[in-house]
């Protein structure tokens, strides 16, 4: 965990940072497609080989729930108020099992809050690779982000 959370005045626009890899592991990914996405490129191994795939992947949900732990446990964390919206998402490649997997963003933009003095809001555009730098999920992402006189306010 960080020691000093990031608020909005912390972000530049153009400023991008990794926030992190993870191992997709086979095991992994039918645990989490049992109870959530039970495809059988997700849950066969089987199944997947006979696939367009040839191999089991991920599920869009698992993605997303790694890149929320990954965002949770990223040394230069955010101190989000809130999400307030997921655009853009492509999936423009599959995320396989035995892949590591990582994530980076970029701010695109900031602005003050209209509504929250103590927030800014922060839009960032997500990118996860796999091992050959290829996408398996780009994204716009836009934050609520706590303003650092908000933090320091009784």
């Amino acid at each position: 965990m960080p020691s000093k959370l990031r608020q909005f005045e912390d972000l530049a626009e153009g400023q991008a940072w990794q926030v992190g890899t993870w191992a997709l592991a086979a095991e992994d990914i039918v645990a989490f497609a049992q109870v959530w996405d039970p495809q059988p490129f997700h849950v066969d191994a089987a199944a997947a080989e006979r696939s367009p795939f040839g191999t089991l992947v991920a599920s869009s949900a698992h993605l997303f729930a790694i890149c929320t732990r990954l965002f949770y446990d990223c040394a230069e964390r955010l101190d989000i108020v809130a999400m307030l919206g997921k655009d853009a998402i492509r999936l423009p490649h599959p995320a396989r099992a035995g892949e590591t997997l990582t994530y980076a963003t970029r701010c695109v933009s900031k602005r003050e809050s209209a509504s929250r003095r103590g927030a800014g809001i922060v839009v960032l555009a997500d990118a996860v690779t796999d091992e050959a730098n290829r996408a398996v999920l780009t994204q716009q992402v836009t934050l609520m982000v706590a303003r650092a006189k908000a933090a320091s306010a009784p």
